[in-house]
Parts: C-alpha cells; structure tokens; sequence
C-alpha cells in the first residue's frame, strides 16, 4: 500500500549512532499518550507563556525538521500496521491503530504551537484527519472482541479502506505543511536584514535539500528559484552565501530529480542564474566554492540547450579551462567532473569547437582520460569513471570539426583511447568508460585510419559498435 503521494525520507541529521537516534526519538514516540490524554493543554498558565516564548524563538527551519521527524514516525507506523494486518495480528493491529492516533493529535498540536498562520485549509485537514484516525481506531477496536474468521475477512477490507484514507489525508496535510514552511523559510531569506541572516536562512534551505525530492519539487513551485536569483544577483552578499545559494540551484536543478514543469520562474532568470554562476567559477577562492557553482551549471546545462549558447557567448569554455590549471579552485575529480559535464553538454554546438581549440581544451581532454584515484574510496574512483567517459564523449562530439580531431590525433588521443578499450584496470572495468572511449576512437579513426594497427582497426573500428563492446567485455573474464 502507497501510503503517501510523496516519500517521507529519513533525515540525515537523525542518521548517526544508534543510541542517539534512539535518544532522540523516543521523546517524540512516548509523548504522543501524555499529549492525547491532557488534550494538548497546558497545566498552567506559566506553562502557556513558555510555550509562547519558544514558540516565538522558533524559525521555519525548526518547524521544518520537527515536521518531517514526525511524519517520518507516522509513516513508519502505518506501514507496520499493513504488516500486521497482514498477518491477522488484531490486537497488535488495535493497538497500533491507537498509537497512530495519538501521534497524529501530537504531531498537529506541537506544530499548530511553533507555526505562523497555518491557514483554514490546513486546519481542515487536520480535523478530518483526527475524524479518519478514530474511525479507523474504532474499526479496528472491533475486531478484537470478534472471533468469526469470515466476519474478520470482511472486517480486514474495511480497515485496509481506512488506512488508504488515513493515509491519503496524511499525505495532503504533510504537504500542505511542508509548503507552508517552506514559504515562510523563503520570506525569512527575502526579509534578511544583514548577511549572517541571509547565510544562515539559506543553508538551512540548502539542508532541506537533502531530505530528498519531494522538498526540491516544493521548493521549485514556491518560487525559491526567485529568492535565489536574487541573493546570487546582490553584490553584498558575501561568497559563502553565494555558494549556499548555488548549492541549493544544483540540488533542484538535478538531473536525477523530475521536478522541470515547476520551474518556469528558472527559465525567466536563467541568463541572471548562468551569468552570476559562472562568475562565482571565476571569482571562487576555495575548492569548494568552485564545485558548488559549477555543479549548479552543470545541472543547467542539462535542464535546458539554451544555457549551453549563454555560456558560450559568456566566454565559459575558457574560463573553466583556465580554472583547471588552478590548483586552488579545481583540485579534485569531483571538480573535474563539472567542468567536462559542461564542456560535454556544450560540445553540440559548433561553436565550441574553436573555443576548445583556443583554449588548449584538447590538451585538458587528453589528461582527463589518464584520471586517476588517489584515494580509491568508492565515490572518489567513480567521479574519475564519469571524467574518463564524459572527456571521451566531448572529444567524439568535437571531432568532427576536423581542427579538433587533427589535435586530438597529434597529443596522442589515439593510442591512449586504445588502452582505454584493451584494459579494463585503465577504465576501472567501466562499460559506460568503454562506450565512449570507442565511439571517440571511431571518430578519430576516420581522420586518421593510419593511427591504428591492422588488428586494432580490425577488433575495435570495423565490427559493430556493439561487437567490439562484447569483444571488449570479454577480455575481462579472460583476465580473471
């Protein structure tokens, strides 16, 4: 059963030791009987000006996070009742259909203490939401005092029906919430009075983020895209919220993510976004900062063909060869990763390759296939897997300005596309690596048929691409 329209994904901050998440969660799962029980009020009325204090102290981040470490338990919680319903557990069905209400009555009061102006169609899912969870307790209260097993059949279809409906208001009133505080994170970074503000309010949109997709999608449909515009656009801000901004565009702008039909804001500022992106790969002082900006174009580039010609008209190609010589700014794989994505996607266009020539962008190609791990952690060793490939790919696309592929054949390309190919420890045992190290070998080829042997030409230019794939392959398991 799909309990909601969106995943509820476990926050990273809540991801460590065990005994501390543990910690941490068991405030949230025993309090919700005590709060069911007292009706949410308050035993005093110091109690209730505390309350107000705290509440006034809380920002839409805090509201954020105390959201999802609720949601999170209460989709957990209505998955283990399928799983138990399942499995004919009545009394644990019961009892966790109990649990459930409770959580759900805490959850909406402790946000309805923090949040600003929550609005009437929030405050009517949460009544209809509090009616399905009785019900739905109701329900199930009955079936532990029946013992017909035909009844109980018929009676698991009802509680099923009321899950799904459980679930489905769940999932709206999350949402609703989400964006709700979304906006009011939003306004917060809109309403910066000075720049601490400003670079705090935009790392906590940064971090939500990271909890997964579903906030990306909000945050697109809520104009973040225009907050952030701005905050790149102004001059006073500093470089380190510039990156916090640029890291946030390259999490929502992800090719992973299939969030593009909220983003018509994007298209209307993009020539602004690319403009001030691309000045922050020039201006970068750190390592760092340099990957934040040229992920986020690299995303671009992806996510529309016309940032490509902005960048091109923008003096980008150099710029970003420029920066790999510049040991302080580009200094990892994942560094070089952006920038040959970049180029890659700009490779296209015709124009690029006089760019690439001018700027010595052969040169920068041919050492990004020799890539290497120097740490061979896992991450590390598969950015330099997407280097080799995606220099490949950009020297295949360029190769057909003759120009290029004459350069490309006098650094050597050739030889060194072979070894690609013929050695699987040369290209980590990549397939992705060897597609496109053939495809650039076939391109250069046509140049210059008297750079390869006879048996070269004969396993890795003649057959079909897919045969001197398989051929490849197979060179692997005579190896083992």
């Amino acid at each position: 059963m799909a309990f909601l329209a969106f995943p509820i994904q476990r926050m990273h901050l809540i991801q460590v030791d065990s005994v501390q998440r543990w910690m941490e969660d068991l405030k949230l799962m025993t309090d919700c009987e005590c709060m069911c029980v007292l009706q949410s009020k308050p035993i005093s009325t110091e109690d209730a000006e505390s309350e107000s204090s705290l509440s006034s102290q809380h920002t839409a981040c805090d509201n954020l996070q105390l959201l999802l470490k609720r949601a999170w338990i209460i989709s957990t919680e209505l998955t283990r009742i399928v799983q138990k319903l399942e499995k004919n557990r009545w009394q644990r069905v019961h009892s966790m259909t109990v649990r459930i209400n409770c959580h759900v009555r805490s959850m909406i009061s402790e946000y309805n203490t923090f949040t600003r102006n929550p609005g009437d169609e929030m405050q009517q899912y949460e009544k209809v939401l509090v009616d399905k969870c009785s019900e739905l307790t109701t329900v199930t209260e009955r079936c532990v005092q029946i013992e017909d097993e035909q009844i109980l059949k018929s009676m698991k279809i009802c509680i099923n029906d009321a899950l799904t409906t459980v679930a489905h208001y769940f999932g709206q009133l999350i949402e609703l919430a989400l964006t709700h505080e979304i906006k009011n994170l939003i306004r917060e970074i809109d309403s910066s009075d000075n720049l601490y503000s400003a670079e705090s309010s935009t790392n906590n949109l940064f971090s939500l983020t990271q909890e997964g997709a579903h906030l990306c999608h909000i945050i697109a449909k809520v104009d973040g895209i225009l907050c952030l515009a701005d905050i790149l656009t102004d001059s006073t801000h500093s470089q380190a919220t510039h990156a916090e901004a640029a890291a946030v565009i390259a999490q929502i702008t992800s090719p992973h993510l299939s969030i593009t039909e909220h983003l018509s804001s994007f298209l209307e500022n993009m020539e602004e976004i690319v403009t001030a992106l691309l000045k922050l790969c020039q201006e970068a002082t750190s390592g760092e900062v340099f990957l934040l900006a040229s992920a986020a174009l690299a995303n671009i580039t992806f996510f529309d063909t016309m940032a490509c010609e902005m960048l091109l008209q923008l003096n980008a190609v150099n710029i970003l060869l420029t920066a790999c010589g510049d040991k302080q700014k580009v200094d990892t794989p994942y560094s070089r990763d952006q920038i040959v994505t970049i180029l890659a996607n700009m490779s296209v266009l015709d124009q690029c390759a006089s760019d690439i020539i001018e700027g010595n962008g052969v040169q920068v190609l041919m050492e990004m296939l020799f890539e290497k791990s120097s740490s061979g952690n896992s991450p590390e060793v598969a950015a330099c897997e997407r280097v080799q490939q995606k220099a490949a790919v950009t020297l295949a696309r360029l190769s057909r300005d003759h120009e290029v592929a004459h350069a490309a054949i006098k650094l050597s390309c050739i030889p060194r596309l072979i070894e690609l190919c013929r050695s699987p420890t040369e290209r980590n045992n990549s397939d992705s690596v060897l597609v496109a190290c053939l495809a650039a070998l076939r391109r250069l080829a046509v140049i210059s048929p008297d750079g390869l042997q006879e048996s070269d030409f004969q396993q890795l230019v003649k057959p079909r691409l897919v045969d001197s794939f398989l051929l490849c392959t197979n060179m692997e398991e005579s190896f083992v």
